[in-house]
């Protein structure tokens, strides 16, 4: 067996090779969204069959959100168990107030989220940091429960004092506190912040830190940029601003940037809670189910109903659930579309759409 082999090996290694390419051609064509991507893997293992479906298998494949719904999957079931009774006449409401091309939306979303729309939900508006910080931190001094907070740049100052302030305060009080940070945007302040929470006593983690020692050379590119807050499972912040001075008219003075945060009460708390959970559980295997970290039963808000959705991004969700749902907005549009963003790196897709719509009449800001 071993001369049959000694004898035919560069025979064997080349149907090797092809069998590799065969199979990850065939995965490529099946599972990428992308036509582009898919093209693009397929060139390469022909070009390089053997090479080619090692690096397909080490970085082509989306590990990331297949690890990810199964780890959701408990955190989820908690977080819906939270939620109210789904809402009957939540369509005849979009219909009655916004019309039925509305209502066709709302059906995109059913269809390409993770995570319902859900009414009686409350929305304040957060123009500056100043603004933001004070509200975020004037709620972790009054949690009860349970603070979890994920962000991507946790800065070592006056900011990033502030809430180790507040975080080890909510610790003495016997709050159970968990903070997320990625790991490369903890690094944008040296030194880092991570001895003054710990030091605080409050229970820290980096998001994707070490992906050799770890074994997770595959999620290398993955990071998280999510600013999310959800305190005691009623509250939650999210929105454009990480925790630095630079968003501080106070400390940055006319140098501030300019962002947007929201202060978010409701059921949507629960898909908030679910997001970062699921981080959470992702950077180290601890899963956020029990206890101080259930998710409150949201109560309906007095007036008129606000209707929002959680749309989670990354590669641990379809790369196109984003796409679809702009280009479905896009469509229905009939006055006015405004986009905000410091990061507009539109597609050709995407431009065609928005161009489209302007031809319609609507006024693109």
């Amino acid at each position: 067996m071993l001369d049959v082999i000694a004898s035919h090996w560069s025979t064997l290694i080349l149907i090797l090779s092809l069998a590799m390419a065969a199979v990850g051609i065939v995965h490529a064509i099946m599972t990428k969204e992308d036509v582009r991507a898919a093209t693009g893997w397929v060139g390469v293992m022909l070009l390089s069959p053997f090479l080619g479906a090692i690096i397909y298998a080490i970085a082509g494949i989306n590990r990331i959100r297949r690890a990810t719904i199964s780890a959701m999957r408990p955190v989820s079931s908690e977080a819906a168990a939270a939620r109210h009774d789904r809402d009957v006449a939540l369509e005849a409401l979009i219909d009655a107030e916004y019309g039925q091309r509305f209502t066709g939306l709302k059906t995109l979303g059913d269809r390409v989220a993770r995570r319902p729309l859900t009414s009686g939900n409350t929305i304040v508006l957060l123009r500056t940091g100043d603004e933001a910080y004070a509200a975020m931190c004037r709620t972790i001094d009054a949690a009860q429960r349970s603070v979890i907070l994920e962000t991507y740049i946790f800065d070592n100052d006056a900011i990033g004092a502030l809430f180790v302030q507040s975080l080890g305060n909510a610790v003495k009080r016997g709050v159970a506190v968990r903070v997320l940070i990625d790991a490369v945007g903890v690094r944008y302040s040296v030194p880092s912040i991570l001895k003054q929470l710990r030091e605080a006593d409050v229970t820290v983690d980096l998001f994707n830190g070490n992906i050799v020692m770890g074994l997770r050379l595959p999620y290398a590119n993955l990071r998280t940029h999510r600013k999310i807050l959800v305190v005691d499972g009623a509250v939650a912040f999210t929105g454009g601003m990480n925790i630095r001075k630079g968003f501080s008219a106070q400390f940055a003075g006319t140098e501030s940037s300019q962002d947007t945060h929201f202060e978010v009460t409701g059921p949507v708390v629960a898909d908030l809670f679910s997001v970062a959970a699921e981080d959470w559980r992702f950077a180290g295997n601890e899963a956020l189910k029990d206890g101080p970290w259930q998710v409150e039963r949201a109560a309906p808000a007095p007036g008129r109903p606000v209707l929002v959705r959680a749309v989670a991004s990354g590669p641990d969700a379809s790369n196109e659930t984003n796409l679809r749902l702009l280009m479905g907005a896009f469509s229905v549009a009939r006055k006015s579309i405004r986009i905000m963003s410091p990061y507009f790196l539109p597609d050709r897709e995407f431009i065609s759409a928005l161009t489209t719509a302007g031809r319609r009449g609507v006024e693109i800001d």
